[in-house]
């Protein structure tokens, strides 16, 4: 029998079960699909700034730790493993092309500094002379201003999951394909789990299996919301870098890898578990790209893909044991930060598994956590953040 079993193999399950392996617990993760197939793969690894403020909500202070984390084991990954996961801080310019969009980046940016982020307010001349290739794009009247976040970093995430791998696989974590169809519950213990194959037995279980974790939580009589929101990009070829920030507007963002590929992202659709690209879709983000650098003479599509993020209801992500079981925890609802969260996540998670104090307060993630109290404005659920965002194509 497996000490821990954690049932989803994208970056939270690796996450959490390479931490656990470094604390001596014996590991078995089972992963719905691998590599390319999961929603950590698909994402383009931008990582805005994360300090920490007065007023903190739970959420940012997670981002914050988390953020921390990374340098941390991003070095810790390399020299283990080899891989380098690109974590670069290369800033962010996020772009404004009408007087509303510019009144409003001038809001995020005292947002930002209230929160003890750098940030530089640029015209549209700023803008050209800290990105020249976008140039064309101001010349066009696509790009009237910008505000700078220096402290916004990217990574690759594909590099960052083979190198979580290859940790675990050196620590002697078992990494499995296995379609996990139900869970045996008997008194306060789960005791299996039915796969499509067999079953599988586990002292310890841990469900992060992104958005598909509320279906399987139902069979803990668990009522949890991390409903699939899809995310497209497009990848292109280009003959060499053209930009060294990732470039922002709106939804949408530019990121430049060192090799001349560009990503080019991204969307917010609530089409339920349906991770495929449309075409329209494809039209409209290489039309963002060409509005903001050009004709991209030479450029080539080199693929496109489309990622499932994990819904949340309250603003927060769930973390910690599911109530009325002695052997079962859960990590998911990270939405868009998935990424950025997952190291603190995996810590914060262990040590709740065993025993030590925790880095933050659970409380705001446990599962089961009541309802904020009427007449407070909770943290930006999903389906907020899908209306407010529905009007802030720019």
């Amino acid at each position: 029998m497996n000490d821990c079993c954690i049932v989803g193999g994208g970056i939270i399950g690796l996450s959490i079960a390479r931490e656990l392996a470094g604390r001596g617990v014996k590991v078995r993760v089972l992963a719905r699909g691998r590599g390319a197939e999961t929603t950590s793969w698909a994402a383009a690894g931008i990582f805005p700034p994360a300090p920490l403020h007065a007023g903190i909500s739970p959420a940012d202070a997670l981002t914050a730790w988390s953020d921390k984390l990374h340098r941390l084991w991003s070095k810790d990954l390399h020299a283990e493993t080899g891989i380098d996961n690109g974590l670069l801080p290369s800033g962010g310019l996020y772009l404004a092309r009408s007087a509303a969009g510019l009144e409003r980046l001038r809001t995020d940016a005292t947002r930002w500094r209230g929160r003890g982020a750098e940030v530089d307010l640029l015209d549209a001349r700023a803008v050209m002379e800290c990105e020249p290739a976008l140039a064309g794009g101001a010349e066009a009247g696509e790009i009237l201003g910008g505000m700078m976040l220096r402290e916004e970093q990217q990574f690759r995430p594909s590099r960052h999951l083979d190198a979580l791998e290859e940790s675990c696989r050196k620590r002697g974590v078992v990494i499995e394909e296995a379609d996990v169809r139900q869970f045996v519950v008997r008194g306060t213990r789960v005791e299996r789990a039915v796969t499509a194959t067999g079953e599988i037995t586990a002292g310890t279980w841990v469900l992060s299996a992104g958005s598909w974790t509320g279906g399987l939580a139902g069979a803990f009589g668990l009522a949890l919301d991390t409903r699939p929101i899809r995310g497209q990009i497009v990848l292109l070829r280009l003959p060499r870098p053209l930009i060294t920030r990732i470039v922002n507007r709106g939804l949408n963002y530019l990121v430049q890898r060192p090799d001349g590929r560009l990503l080019v992202g991204s969307t917010i659709e609530d089409v339920g578990f349906d991770p495929i690209t449309t075409p329209d879709t494809v039209t409209r983000l290489l039309g963002v790209a060409r509005s903001l650098l050009g004709d991209l003479p030479g450029s080539v599509v080199e693929r496109s893909w489309a990622g499932l993020r994990p819904g949340n209801a309250d603003g927060n992500p769930t973390i910690g044991p599911i109530p009325d079981l002695d052997n079962a925890f859960l990590s998911a609802g990270h939405f868009r930060a998935g990424l950025h969260q997952s190291t603190g996540s995996a810590v914060l998670l262990a040590d709740l598994m065993t025993g030590h104090p925790p880095h933050l307060d659970p409380a705001p993630f446990a599962p089961g956590r009541p309802l904020p109290p009427a007449g407070t404005k909770p943290p930006e659920s999903t389906a907020d953040y899908l209306a407010r965002t529905a009007a802030t194509i720019d």
